[in-house]
């Protein structure tokens, strides 16, 4: 179809056919995308686990070569922030939580809610509190311990 020259010939220069220089970008693209660790060992686990899981791994890699896709891991972590996403929508699990519907038992709710966090925060500073404290009796009981040990240096000729 072409006269081109092998590579290396005189002048080193070569002529591409039609469609022959896609075919080695595609080529090189393909080449390109290189096995991540995630993905060995997902494959490899999913041979040993079940082996249609490392056939489906196997199989998505090579679609992804053939495409330019995404690579195993950023795939999985698309689709499960979607998954996440989609569960905390307003027809996710997490749609429960907010209003029922019933005016006195939202009030009374919000309200035990509040009550729930001014005692976690009451927690929270004694909790800090008596870190405090600890702190200062383990500084005084190193003080003290040091100037004992000061004091039985200077008594010593």
């Amino acid at each position: 179809m072409s006269s081109a020259q092998p590579f290396g010939g005189p002048g080193d220069t070569r002529a591409y056919a039609p469609g022959e220089w896609a075919r080695m970008r595609r080529w090189s693209r393909a080449c390109a995308t290189r096995w991540t660790l995630f993905e060995l060992a997902t494959m490899v686990l999913g041979f040993i686990i079940f082996w249609p899981i490392g056939v489906a791994v196997f199989v998505y890699k090579m679609w992804q070569r053939r495409t330019g896709a995404d690579d195993l891991q950023t795939f999985v972590t698309a689709r499960w922030n979607e998954a996440r996403a989609a569960w905390a929508g307003p027809s996710g699990w997490r749609a429960s939580a907010g209003a029922s519907g019933n005016a006195a038992f939202d009030a009374w709710k919000a309200a035990e809610l509040e009550r729930l966090e001014a005692e976690r925060r009451k927690l929270e500073d004694a909790a800090r509190e008596f870190a405090d404290f600890l702190d200062n009796i383990r500084h005084a009981k190193d003080r003290e311990e040091f100037d004992r040990f000061m004091a039985e240096r200077r008594a010593k000729p």
